[in-house]
């Protein structure tokens, strides 16, 4: 295994499950000090379990749809490291899958304050340490779902990534931050610890979901879903010094489907 990320700190949030998981397992055994964010508790068994294993890992449980919990974070990374070379923002994804007339106002509000904010809040508040070390390497994960069905405020708040991503890339270039994103396509994954809908589906919304699932499915040039591991190779190169001379690009991973 390389050590691509030995002597850096990386934050990684929405870390409990999922693609969040995936990055913090496969950069803690690339020798990167972790931060590991969630708002679920299950964050502190994967730092528990990284620990066991000999990793340089903190959790810290906070609510990063808000301002206060993001600045929570990054002083509680710099706090205990000292720095924070890497940020993963990983927190987002979609609560319902219907057509955009089906939405309630406070749907809509709830799918951005979750998509977006999480990702302007910890650009933010991680943003004065980077510039204070004259370097560091921002990932955001947005989505291809900026091109498709069924979930019109998450493309939104995923184009709002998108844009926030580039804008910081052409601000602080010459500051020595990277900032890069990766759009997935639909990714195959365990059942969610934390669902992010709990409520019971009609038959009406089985269907709906089903038909965002077959558009996803059908443009992607492969036809299939990715894996956990494709998303994370992609994560993990951009916010490497493989990625050095990359910046402010919004990389598909979604199997040919460009978003």
């Amino acid at each position: 295994m390389s050590a691509r990320f030995s002597n850096k700190v990386m934050v990684i949030t929405g870390a409990a499950q999922g693609i969040g998981r995936r990055v913090a397992e496969r950069a803690a055994a690339e020798g990167a000090s972790l931060v590991l964010a969630d708002l679920a508790e299950y964050v502190h068994d994967l730092a528990a379990e990284l620990q066991r294993q000999g990793r340089e890992v903190i959790a810290v449980q906070t609510d990063l749809e808000t301002w206060e919990g993001a600045e929570t974070l990054m002083n509680q990374a710099h706090a205990r490291f000292g720095r924070i070379d890497i940020l993963i923002n990983n927190v987002g994804g979609t609560i319902w899958a219907q057509p955009y007339e089906h939405y309630r106002p406070e749907q809509i509000q709830k799918e951005i304050q979750r998509s977006l904010f999480p990702t302007l809040w910890c650009c933010r508040a991680a943003l004065p340490y980077m510039l204070a070390q004259q370097g560091g390497a921002i990932v955001n994960v947005s989505s291809v779902a900026t091109r498709g069905v069924m979930r019109v405020p998450y493309g939104a708040a995923k184009g709002g990534v998108n844009a926030l991503t580039v804008n910081l890339a052409y601000e602080y270039a010459e500051q020595g931050i990277r900032v890069n994103a990766t759009a997935p396509g639909g990714t195959e994954a365990p059942p969610r610890l934390t669902p992010r809908n709990t409520d019971p589906q009609s038959e009406q919304e089985r269907l709906w979901y089903q038909t965002l699932v077959d558009q996803t499915r059908a443009t992607s040039l492969m036809h299939r879903y990715g894996t956990l591991d494709e998303q994370a190779s992609a994560i993990l190169f951009l916010a490497s010094d493989d990625a050095s001379y990359i910046t402010g690009t919004i990389l598909p991973v979604a199997g040919g489907d460009l978003g």
